[in-house]
């Protein structure tokens, strides 16, 4: 029965210590014995059960699991179960399946939470009922290639760091295409100190290096790498992935190609999916969950050996020619 006092899941969430109020057995136990909902009611997730799936611990997912009508419901497409994968917990979901839910039951365009976990960093999680459901070949490479990049990348995140990843050009065919120039004397001694003391010189200097599959352009202090009119150049016969890390607002994506700007205010290596996003994309989200940086060089294709070309020094400093790039 839901409360009727008002609380029901009000104020669960981040304890002042920094942790999960779902990870509390005690705290959730006398939440529903006073008759919060277990079916419902919580902001953003919906389900307590999923709240706690990727949020939680096994203990409280146990007691929820018991006092839920359906254990395999679903909220935006995806059960429980789904979210305990998408988010790593497998002590979680082994929790959620000693408790009856399927791993093997289909949502989110094909990423049922069993085949998803057969990309992740533990893909024995739950046995395998026939051969036919696993990881198709590109799939696998898909994975492989992202512990791979993830590692090689380590922890690049920067706040203020725009970047573009452009697949199968050149640093030199960048440059061509932006009609950029060398960085002068008075750019590089701007750069090493202080590039906010003259702001719209200092947007105007960004970073090119090759990398296998492609070339990165960066600019470690603001937005420049990653505006409209940047990469719909850069993209002409080819992709890029942008983002720019803002120190007020979190990542924001773009996608340019041929062109033309095919996504905006994206989140890479963000939290969410939908289950209309291609499966590529699902699987992609998962493998780079959090890790903006690989997401963006991964959509390119580009295959960096070391942080080297995100974290510089680059290959060359290159001045851009003045223009509104955000047209």
């Amino acid at each position: 029965m839901a409360v009727t006092d008002g609380a029901g899941w009000s104020g669960i969430g981040w304890s002042g210590t920094g942790r999960s109020d779902w990870t509390d057995l005690g705290l959730i136990r006398a939440r529903l014995n006073a008759g919060a909902d277990p079916n419902s009611g919580v902001r953003l997730h919906g389900r307590p059960l999923h709240a706690a799936a990727g949020r939680g611990s096994p203990e409280v997912i146990t007691e929820l699991a018991r006092r839920v009508d359906d254990i395999d419901a679903e909220h935006e497409g995806r059960t429980a179960l789904w979210a305990a994968v998408f988010a790593n917990r497998p002590d979680n979901a082994r929790a959620l399946v000693a408790a009856g839910a399927d791993p093997w039951r289909p949502m989110m365009n094909g990423w049922s939470p069993g085949r998803l976990s057969l990309a992740g960093p533990t893909p024995d999680l739950f046995p395998v009922p026939s051969p036919e459901i696993g990881l198709s070949e590109a799939e696998a490479a898909a994975a492989t290639e992202a512990r791979r990049l993830i590692t090689a990348l380590g922890d690049c995140s920067r706040e203020g760091l725009s970047l573009a990843c452009v697949a199968g050009i050149t640093a030199a065919e960048a440059t061509r295409r932006l009609e950029a120039t060398p960085a002068n004397e008075d750019d590089l001694e701007l750069i090493e100190d202080d590039p906010w003391s003259d702001v719209d010189h200092s947007l105007t200097i960004v970073g090119i290096t090759d990398v296998p599959g492609g070339c990165v352009i960066t600019q470690p202090w603001g937005y420049g790498g990653s505006t409209p009119g940047v990469i719909k150049r850069l993209s002409l016969g080819t992709v890029c992935y942008a983002m720019y890390a803002n120190p007020k607002s979190g990542n924001q994506g773009r996608v340019a190609r041929d062109g033309a700007l095919e996504a905006w205010d994206k989140h890479p290596g963000g939290g969410t999916v939908s289950p209309d996003d291609p499966a590529e994309e699902i699987l992609a989200t998962y493998l780079y969950h959090f890790r903006a940086v690989a997401y963006c060089c991964a959509g390119a294709g580009l295959r960096l050996a070391d942080a080297r070309p995100i974290l510089g020094p680059p290959d060359m400093w290159m001045r851009l020619p003045e223009r509104d790039f955000w047209a």
